[in-house]
Formats: C-alpha cells, sequence, structure tokens
C-alpha cells in the first residue's frame, strides 16, 4: 500500500510550488461505536499506517464516532447523557488506543438514520464535531502561514 504515490512532472495537474489551497490540514476517520470492538486487528493496522503517515506529514487527525446511540442504551433513551456515558467513554478510549488519535480529538455523534426531521442534541453534537475538526485544520494553517513568514525573515 503506498500512502502517496508522487506525482511526475510530466502530469497536467503537476505544481513545482503548492498552494495553501493544495495542502491537507486534518485527516478524519469515521468510526462506528457499536463496531469498534469487532474490528479486524488488520483494518486498524492499515489506519495506524495511514496515521503514521499523516503524522509524518504533521498532519493532525480526528475521529467521528458515529452511532454512539446503537452502542449505549443510556444515550439512546437520552442524547444528553453521552458525556456522562462510561460505555461511550470506554468506546473513545478503545478508537484511542487502536488508532492512535488523541481522546481530546474524537467526536462522538448521532447518525440520522429513521428520523424524519432534524432535532436539536443531534445538530449539537455534529455541529460541535465539525467545529472542532475545523479549529484543527485552522490551528496547523496557522502554524503554516507563521513557520513561513518566520522563514522569510531569515
Amino acid at each position: 500500500m503506498k500512502f502517496n504515490p508522487a506525482v511526475s512532472d510530466k502530469n497536467v495537474d503537476y505544481r513545482s510550488e503548492t498552494r495553501p489551497e493544495d495542502l491537507t490540514y486534518c485527516l478524519v476517520y469515521v468510526i462506528a461505536a457499536d463496531k469498534v470492538s469487532m474490528m479486524n486487528e488488520e483494518v486498524f493496522k492499515k489506519i495506524r499506517y495511514i496515521r503514521e503517515n499523516a503524522s509524518s506529514l504533521e498532519i493532525p487527525q480526528a475521529i467521528i464516532m458515529t452511532k454512539v446511540d446503537e452502542a449505549c442504551p443510556l444515550v439512546r433513551d437520552n442524547l444528553r447523557n453521552i458525556y456522562t456515558s462510561k460505555k461511550i467513554k470506554e468506546k473513545m478510549q478503545e478508537c484511542s488506543n487502536s488508532v492512535g488519535v488523541p481522546m481530546s480529538h474524537i467526536f462522538p455523534v448521532k447518525n440520522y438514520h429513521e428520523e424524519i426531521d432534524t432535532q436539536n442534541d443531534v445538530d449539537v453534537l455534529i455541529l460541535r464535531a465539525l467545529t472542532q475538526i475545523v479549529q484543527i485544520a485552522d490551528d496547523l494553517l496557522k502554524r503554516k502561514q507563521s513557520d513561513s513568514e518566520e522563514r522569510k525573515c531569515i
């Protein structure tokens, strides 16, 4: 498995100078909370391989942990219990241990799958996850811009 095969300078899409919009600022994995315990070790090996390569490129990573309502009856009954649920914390820890992404970058969400209308509690979790991911990416962008400005001063 090649992480990022090189593009030849003969390729029409080849750019000798990268622009900020050409770069990756955050890699997001989507893992189902109710399936994480059943995932094959080979899958985790592949994810860790990708994570290690992304880390070597200084790309921050996050996990959106879906289906939390299917992983925990307490959360199924009341989504507001998500941050007090021991089961969800265990699932987040399992994701962290298996993939190598810190707990602070794992965002539990509930999927819409049977609902006809949107629900505020579900929307809040999704929007919170997306906001945090954008913040993680923005931090990298700011760091790269700062590094670039420092190099210009030298």
